[in-house]
């Protein structure tokens, strides 16, 4: 699932002398059906060479859809690709030498250790034997694996198992990698050691596609955002670019009587202030605002209908905030049991 650098295409280039995009990454007009249900709706999506994008939305959004298809293991019903320089459907070999993939459940070989699944993948990937020893072994130290290196991966825990995986994803150094939400159920110590090496990766020229459903791994490790829902891109950006576009900052006010959020959401709405959202679970009504004018407006209703004010506080707003707006729904939607969602159909 990863590169080998001087590839020929089908008429006879490099995969060097094809790669002169500024876009690892560029679709266009991705479409998908499973049955009756449109998976992907017309999917334009780049990803700029040596970044990385991260790819939100609602669980059943068809974020791992558009993973599968980018990575050759569905074809589109319509639209087009080209990864690494080469087509997802014309030049499918080729293009699975360029990329590496983590998928949402670790997929190791559990009769073989730990080491020699990572020698084997290594291997298949034209790796001498000296180079695949030796980068199994530099894998598995900085995903803390070396002392189980020897046992088979049925022994593994589960988030060994991952570990392993995102091992198995690197080991030869793809020019572009795929991660569909690759830190779920990693405790936070090895959750970092993850972030390291994708962070080192990029460092050395390779270009991420993530998808995830924590804030702070896309606030930490992407240089843009894209947000799809139901099918739909429906924002792209860099990260500060679109909590510019949900509000330069956020107006947080705690009343005096927490049973009055709502109300006063209610009123603010009427007096033609929209996007205030009330939480019952933090006491705290929040506004997006994009200047003073709006503020001592917001302040303005608020006194004028006789609420009481206990505290009042702007802050930029926060990745979960702009997700709220954007998609009208919480982050916690991104981890929703999605009973019969498109992304699951994938799986089947």
């Amino acid at each position: 699932m990863t590169q080998t650098a001087t590839a020929p295409n089908d008429r006879g280039q490099t995969h060097a002398a094809r790669s002169s995009s500024p876009h690892a990454v560029e679709a266009r007009g991705i479409v998908k059906h499973f049955g009756e249900t449109k998976a992907l709706d017309g999917v334009d999506l780049t990803v700029r060479q040596g970044t990385v994008l991260g790819v939100l939305g609602p669980n059943g959004a068809g974020k791992t859809t558009l993973i599968r298809v980018l990575s050759t293991l569905i074809k589109p019903d319509a639209g087009t690709a080209v990864v690494g320089g080469y087509d997802v459907l014309r030049q499918p070999r080729q293009l699975r030498r360029t990329i590496g993939l983590t998928g949402q459940y670790a997929s190791v070989d559990e009769l073989l250790s730990g080491y020699e699944n990572l020698y084997l993948i290594g291997r298949l990937l034209d790796l001498s034997g000296r180079e695949a020893k030796a980068r199994a072994g530099e894998l598995l130290e900085r995903f803390s694996l070396t002392e189980a290196a020897g046992r088979p991966a049925k022994t593994y825990s589960g988030g060994m198992r991952r570990r392993l995986d995102l091992a198995a994803s690197m080991i030869g150094r793809p020019k572009v990698l795929y991660l569909d939400e690759p830190t779920t159920g990693l405790d936070p110590r090895t959750r970092n050691e993850v972030w390291e090496e994708v962070q080192r990766m990029v460092a050395e020229g390779a270009t991420v596609l993530l998808t995830t459903q924590y804030m702070e791994e896309a606030e930490q490790l992407a240089s843009d955002l894209t947000v799809i829902d139901r099918g739909r891109v429906i924002a792209n950006g860099s990260v500060e670019g679109l909590k510019a576009q949900v509000g330069g900052r956020m107006l947080q006010i705690r009343p005096t009587h927490p049973g009055e959020l709502s109300e006063m959401a209610r009123c603010l709405a009427e007096s033609g202030i929209t996007g205030a959202t009330a939480s019952a679970d933090t006491g705290l009504l929040a506004v997006a605002i994009t200047g003073e004018d709006q503020l001592t407006a917001v302040i303005g209703v608020l006194g004028t209908r006789g609420f009481g004010i206990a505290a009042i506080d702007t802050k930029t707003p926060s990745l979960d905030e702009v997700f709220l707006a954007i998609t009208g729904q919480p982050t916690s939607s991104l981890t929703g049991s999605g009973a019969g969602s498109a992304d699951e159909e994938t799986q089947r």
